[in-house]
């Protein structure tokens, strides 16, 4: 068996796509109408699609699972982060672990929690 993806849900489809791209260089590889698949794998999943599905509400910044990223040069990300996307909601701004690993923990535009960190050696 084999993970093929994330799905994540969001409001606006398209300004989640954008979001993706633009932060993480992200490309659609497939619009299904509310479902869309961005390349590594994540998806995007219209909010009323999920809703319908499940019968159950949304619940954003429920800080239940996170969308890990890695870079290298992750201060010009921070710089870029904070220049395209200044209000965002920060979990923790630029730090460093006791490890030697530098992270940064936000939200995306729907409450996806997204970390993002050097890359650790070894793993």
């Amino acid at each position: 068996m084999k993970l093929k993806n994330i799905l994540i849900v969001v409001k606006d489809i398209e300004r989640s796509k954008q979001f993706y791209h633009d932060l993480f260089g992200l490309n659609m590889i497939l619009d299904n109408d509310g479902n869309m698949i961005l390349t590594e794998g994540l998806v995007l999943q219209d909010e009323k699609i999920w809703r319908d599905f499940l019968g159950k509400d949304i619940t954003p910044e429920s800080n239940s699972c996170e969308l890990y990223f890695e870079e290298s040069e992750i201060e010009e990300f921070v710089c870029k982060l904070e220049r395209l996307y200044p209000s965002v909601q920060y979990v923790n701004r630029l730090m460093t672990h006791s490890w030697g690993q530098k992270v940064v923990r936000f939200y995306d535009l729907d409450g996806n929690l997204i970390e993002v960190g050097t890359p650790m050696s070894g793993f």
